[in-house]
């Protein structure tokens, strides 16, 4: 269902929220100059429709497209300012509008609720991801999404960590060449 992960980064998120991490990690740095999943407003249609967002006959503008990786790009600066108010203000506001653009209501069926979007296009698929995001931090499951501690990284990944220190997105990768980086320097 959720698309492929390198194998160098391996921390995916439990649930639905391993859709929004899937979904920031659409664009991956490493290696430089970067891999970008969502280059088109095609491939972001056929992304959202693969992972049912989206229906495979609606239509992506580029002004859309444009609108979800301004999204995409605020849930990672979301996840990176956890303990920073003022730059969880500034992806916030951008979160808020792009929520605005796609209310969410309430749906009850099996005993359950869940936020659902009101619109059925570009907009709606990005609400449904904030709507993950609002039962993650409801639930206390976002605090535990993080992105690496590689500024040369910064793919998003679910701690997994008893204590919930982990810094790296893959101990293997990042974490050893930061390590071996800081030794290096110390000697």
């Amino acid at each position: 269902m959720v698309g492929l992960v390198p194998s160098v980064h391996d921390e995916s998120a439990p649930g639905d929220l391993e859709l929004v991490r899937t979904f920031i990690n659409t664009y991956d740095l490493m290696p430089l100059p970067g891999k970008e999943e969502l280059g088109t407003p095609g491939q972001l249609r056929t992304w959202l429709a693969q992972r049912g967002l989206l229906a495979a006959d609606a239509s992506v503008d580029e002004a859309g497209w444009r609108r979800a990786l301004e999204v995409r790009e605020a849930l990672r600066a979301l996840i990176a300012s956890q303990g920073d108010p003022p730059a969880a203000a500034a992806a916030a506001a951008l979160l808020d509008a792009a929520a605005a653009r796609a209310p969410l209501c309430v749906h009850f069926a099996d005993g359950e609720t869940r936020l659902a979007p009101t619109d059925r296009g570009i907009d709606g698929a990005l609400s449904r991801l904030l709507a993950i995001v609002h039962d993650a931090m409801r639930t206390g499951a976002w605090q535990r999404m993080k992105t690496c501690g590689d500024p040369a990284c910064v793919w998003a990944f679910y701690d997994h960590s008893k204590n919930r220190s982990g810094v790296w997105c893959s101990m293997a990768s990042c974490g050893n060449r930061n390590k071996a980086r800081r030794r290096r320097a110390h000697a």
